[in-house]
């Protein structure tokens, strides 16, 4: 580990000193890009250097402590050997998780899917209330969600909606999402007051550049039809709403957000890419070794992954046995703890399997 350390923290002065060239500097996009290699390796960097550090104090206070012979000095050293020899260990575990091979997809954004599942009504409600949970998330952490397709329910409730969220690192926070999501709850129409068991689907796509899927024209049916439920003027009068077939997988996407039709196609067209991304992402971990394909399968949709109690106000994820009993506070957005929990837990197993690899 220290080998490969000390070549990133080389790599890095190359790139620092390299920035202050003239050659590079007049070439802004080739000065971009160095910045961004350079800037990707700091937080390593940073962190090795604290490690060097603390070892040299270490080392320092270990001469003192052998060569001082006056008592508060010696308590004082030893204090201060203590709570170094504590920060090291913890130091040396985060320079390991850095060190894991990175998810691609981590800096980009995510098209999420959230649809009905059983338990009819309640279920529809329940989807409307999980998108406004994971909207609220998102305005905490300075994301733009934008809704591409939505479908309403005779209660009030969402049949399923569409998104997509923008931001800093969006898919590396949202990635543990996807799954079958249930809830426990007495329903308003409820006459006996029996809880009633409800589930939605919840699906965290990485959006799909185009250099990452090649969609061809000619593998495209593309129909166009009138806009249907709530709206304006354009609802039902123009061939606004676009729907998108990808004919070699049967894929299938609609549009009917927007009042124009090329905002729509090209709305349809983002998600397309998204599932078919999504497709090929599965196919590869299909393809893995078999003790990786031996490890939970978080981005499984078929999974249930969480449960949601309203009567004992708890909220369960049962992949990592986590529970908080702060339901009203995480439907409010408040999703940190889960998050940190889960990528805790998998950053664990990903360190375990790596030593094991190794």
């Amino acid at each position: 580990m220290f080998d490969r350390l000390t070549q990133i923290e080389a790599r890095y002065e190359e790139l620092t000193q390299a920035m202050s060239l003239p050659d590079l500097v007049n070439d802004s996009a080739k000065f971009q890009k160095t910045a961004k290699a350079q800037s990707d390796l700091t937080p390593v960097v940073e962190k090795f250097r604290e490690y060097k550090e603390l070892k040299k104090g270490i080392e320092e206070s270990k001469s003192l402590l052998e060569g001082e012979t006056d008592p508060e000095m010696r308590a004082y050293a030893g204090d201060e050997m203590a709570q170094m020899e504590k920060r090291i260990v913890a130091v040396e575990q985060e320079m390991k998780v850095m060190l894991l091979p990175k998810d691609p997809n981590d800096e980009k954004n995510v098209i999420l899917e959230i649809r009905a599942g059983t338990g009819g009504d309640e279920a529809t409600l329940f989807v409307a209330e999980v998108f406004r949970m994971y909207t609220r998330f998102a305005e905490m952490q300075n994301w733009k969600v934008e809704i591409m397709s939505s479908s309403e329910s005779s209660a009030g409730g969402m049949k399923e909606v569409i998104a997509m969220i923008e931001g800093k690192r969006v898919y590396s926070r949202m990635k543990y999402e996807s799954g079958v999501h249930r809830v426990q709850r007495v329903p308003e129409t409820e006459q006996q007051g029996r809880v009633h068991t409800s589930a939605i689907t919840v699906a965290v796509l990485p959006e799909a550049e185009e250099v990452d899927v090649k969609i061809e024209a000619k593998d495209l049916r593309i129909d166009t039809f009138c806009s249907s439920g709530p709206g304006g003027q354009s609802v039902n009068t123009t061939y606004s709403a676009v729907r998108i077939t990808h004919l070699p997988t049967n894929t299938v996407v609609s549009c009917q957000d927007e009042k124009s039709q090329i905002k729509n196609k090209d709305k349809a067209l983002r998600v397309l890419r998204s599932r078919l991304y999504e497709v090929e992402m599965d196919r590869q971990q299909q393809a893995l070794a078999v003790e990786r394909r031996s490890q939970v399968k978080t981005g499984d949709r078929s999974e249930k992954i969480r449960t949601y109690n309203f009567p004992q106000n708890r909220i369960t994820d049962h992949r990592i046995g986590f529970t908080l009993h702060q339901l009203e506070t995480v439907m409010d957005g408040k999703i940190d703890a889960l998050v940190e929990a889960l990528s805790a837990h998998y950053q664990a197993e990903n360190l375990k399997h790596d030593s094991v690899s190794a």
